[in-house]
């Protein structure tokens, strides 16, 4: 190990233990093949036997990502083969699993084609998350990005209406085309099913549509997709972070106290699987006057900055409550796009330098909360 960066790859890796074997994953022979080329791309198999931890793949990335010097991480998960003694500590004749056991899930998909992978999301519904996606989104592609929006929101998909699209998309060499407006390409399950068809469905259906809209889609060649989460910390949530390799999540909060609880418990979900919070936005966090510039406060202030404070990621900005956003919205107009100069998008557009700051760049590093 005389190259430098070999050195600082093994010594992350050590600090990765397998609690079932309570031994670290290169000790316990879970790292096959590892290769590290002169451009910092490492590559190498993950071997995880049936019984365990399946996020210490996720981990094992997370923490050659934050290597100096590493600028791609490339993971093959495999399981052990019998009797070898290798991976996850399996000796020679000893199971690798108990009779039935489930398989682990398959790791997380890189699509490289998709760019910075960002989840949209909040602790609770009402706060705006859905009109935070649409304008950051917008936002992004009047500065020249190409740029995605997946509304995972499977059970109150907002985003048609908010971009003033309403057709099927068409079908193209097996792959479903998204439809675009304002430069950003979209795709919904609003665009599938009937305005008034309820979504009375479990968790495999969600995670069947996730996957869908990620394997399924011909998004093309993009620098960023946004995806729309639901509230809450439920299917959609842990079907995205387990289908694909989400850089990234933003939450969305207002400034009441329950929105703060409810985002709280959101960005410590984020946390459990390893995705890291970029920050938070806060939404109708005052009415600014559009004759004298006076802002009132509506709702209590100062709760997205509580929630950063003890998240410690930044707050991105607060965006003020304006009159006839919400027709603009709903006649699929942004407000980046309808009024560029107002206080509002003013916000919004702040809120893209952000996060182009945080992601802007190919292989940055980006903390765990607590990290």
């Amino acid at each position: 190990m005389s190259n430098p960066l070999q050195a600082r790859v093994a010594g992350a890796l050590t600090n990765i233990r397998n609690p079932r074997v309570d031994n670290d994953v290169i000790s316990a022979g879970m790292i096959q093949d590892l290769e590290i080329d002169d451009d910092g791309r490492v590559a190498f198999t993950f071997v995880l036997a049936r019984d365990d931890p399946a996020n210490l793949v996720r981990e094992t990335r997370s923490a050659v990502r934050d290597v100096e010097g590493v600028t791609e991480v490339k993971i093959k998960v495999s399981e052990p083969t019998g009797g070898t003694g290798g991976g996850a500590g399996a000796t020679q004749g000893q199971p690798r699993s108990q009779p039935g056991a489930p398989p682990p899930p398959p790791a997380p998909a890189e699509m490289p084609g998709l760019g910075h992978i960002l989840a949209i999301s909040s602790g609770k519904g009402g706060v705006g998350k859905s009109t935070v996606a649409s304008n950051l989104a917008a936002e992004l592609a009047r500065a020249g990005r190409r740029v995605g929006i997946m509304d995972a929101d499977i059970y109150g998909p907002n985003i048609p209406r908010m971009f003033g699209v309403d057709e099927k998309p068409p079908v193209k060499g097996g792959r479903i085309v998204p439809l675009e407006n304002h430069g950003v390409k979209l795709m919904s399950l609003g665009f599938l099913v009937e305005r008034d068809q309820p979504a009375i469905w479990r968790g495999p259906i969600v995670m069947k549509i996730i996957q869908q809209f990620l394997q399924d889609v011909d998004w093309g060649e993009l620098d960023y997709l946004l995806v729309d989460l639901p509230p809450g910390t439920g299917d959609a949530q842990l079907s995205l972070v387990q289908a694909v390799q989400v850089e990234a999540a933003i939450i969305v909060t207002t400034p009441q106290e329950v929105a703060i609880g409810d985002g709280l418990r959101g960005a410590k979900m984020f946390d459990r699987v390893s995705v890291p919070v970029i920050g938070i936005v806060e939404n109708m966090s005052f009415f600014e006057c559009p004759s004298c510039g006076n802002q009132t406060k509506i709702f209590l202030s100062g709760g997205g900055a509580k929630l950063s404070e003890e998240l410690g990621v930044p707050l991105l900005g607060q965006v003020p409550l304006q009159a006839g956003m919400a027709d603009l919205a709903d006649e699929g107009q942004p407000i980046v796009v309808a009024a560029p100069e107002s206080p509002a998008a003013k916000s919004f557009a702040h809120i893209v330098e952000g996060v182009r700051a945080k992601v802007g760049a190919r292989g940055i590093k980006l903390p765990i909360l607590g990290g």
